[in-house]
């Protein structure tokens, strides 16, 4: 376990927790440091406090970094279409049907089941014990490109990427009914439903998102 323990100078006094934190481990996203942070592997004067607690001067901040845990998961010889690979990140056609990491129900026969059979222990830990070097996924029934990267820097450095949009992310799509418009862009907030927990909805107090789509063809 990386153990650490820092006091807040008068220069960072007013910063998100969770953004100081990921100042001073740039090797660790952001999101990580949110999961230390609600896990109470990091601590603000011996107490839990939230990833937006604004730090004061002289707070006493203790970081602990766990070891990566090894990973249980059973590598399977299934064949994959593979885009482009090299000694950071492989690029994989997902197909339609497949699971991307194991859940109940699919606890083999996923993508990564059939990743740790090609990469072995080159993968990165930051996804976590059941999808070790996912850095995205795509629905079950949701064909096309899958990032996965071999190390943590590269883990990183693609989910910076993701979050700050710099990763263009194009979908083609059967639609049902009729739309009016052939090009227009959808820009409202969206998280779970609160009706089917396994869909998302728009909500007020969603995450932003922004879709840009274009009809190619109506039938």
């Amino acid at each position: 376990m990386d153990y650490k323990k820092i006091t807040v100078n008068e220069e960072n006094v007013g910063k998100r927790l969770d953004v100081y934190i990921s100042e001073i481990e740039k090797d660790i996203s952001r999101s990580m440091v949110q999961k230390l942070i609600e896990e109470e592997n990091i601590k603000v004067n011996n107490k839990k406090q939230k990833a937006s607690y604004k730090i004061q001067l002289e707070d006493i901040i203790e970081i602990n970094i766990p070891e990566a845990k090894e990973v249980n998961i059973k590598a399977q010889d299934i064949a994959l279409d593979i885009i482009y690979e090299d000694e950071d990140i492989i690029v994989i056609n997902k197909p339609k049907g497949m699971v991307v990491h194991p859940a109940n129900g699919n606890l083999d026969g996923t993508l990564v089941n059939a990743v740790m059979s090609i990469c072995k222990d080159s993968l990165s830990g930051i996804g976590g014990e059941i999808r070790p070097g996912i850095v995205h996924r795509l629905d079950k029934d949701t064909s096309g490109a899958i990032i996965v990267a071999k190390n943590d820097k590269a883990h990183i450095n693609l989910s910076n990427q993701l979050k700050e949009h710099k990763i263009k992310k194009t979908y083609i799509a059967l639609v049902r009914g009729i739309i009016k418009e052939n090009e227009a862009t959808i820009n409202m907030p969206i998280s779970r439903s609160t009706k089917d927990r396994k869909k998302m909805a728009v909500n007020k107090d969603g995450k932003n998102a922004i879709t840009h789509f274009k009809v190619l063809r109506k039938i």
